[in-house]
């Protein structure tokens, strides 16, 4: 992925990146740190949502099992389903505050932000109108791109994982 990103398209450059304050995101952002020489800026409203008794993988593995809570998460679309999660407003609204920061500071920019699965649904979801839920299976390593102009949010790719095609 970093080389991928590291290459100029249309002459556009990154010219900052973003991480959020769990480690997976630097640790994934590390190569294109290394060939860019930006350092990222940790933007912690980007954090994965908090899913209460679910933490700690238990959230993959209850998926996985089924079940009704797990029905019940995916007819409703909302993370509170799961007992002790983050109340979905309140994550919606975090996320589209980190987002804002990023996009205020960054105006007419190509900007890098490694973040998390559920985050990247929420974004999807903001720009899209689609339910919360709908695009949570982003994969590992996937780009999607988003372009934030103002109060408007377009998707220009989604789940991309070309670059780890080649990874086999």
């Amino acid at each position: 992925m970093g080389e991928r990103l590291a290459r100029p398209r249309n002459g556009d450059k990154i010219t900052a990146l973003y991480v959020t304050n769990l480690r997976r995101t630097a640790e994934t952002a590390a190569p294109l740190v290394e060939a860019l020489g930006i350092e990222p800026v940790v933007e912690a409203d980007l954090r994965e949502v908090y899913l209460g008794d679910w933490e700690g993988g238990l959230y993959r593995i209850k998926l996985a099992e089924g079940g009704p809570l797990v029905k019940r998460l995916m007819e409703e679309g909302r993370w509170a389903v799961i007992p002790g999660a983050e109340h979905d407003d309140q994550f919606a609204a975090r996320v589209r505050s980190g987002i804002g920061r990023i996009a205020a500071a960054h105006p007419d920019e190509l900007v890098a932000v490694f973040t998390h699965g559920g985050v990247i649904a929420q974004v999807l979801s903001e720009a899209t109108g689609a339910r919360r839920l709908a695009l949570a299976g982003v994969a590992n390593g996937s780009i999607s791109e988003i372009v934030v102009t103002g109060d408007r949010w377009l998707v220009r790719s989604f789940n991309d994982t070309a670059h780890l095609e080649d990874l086999g």
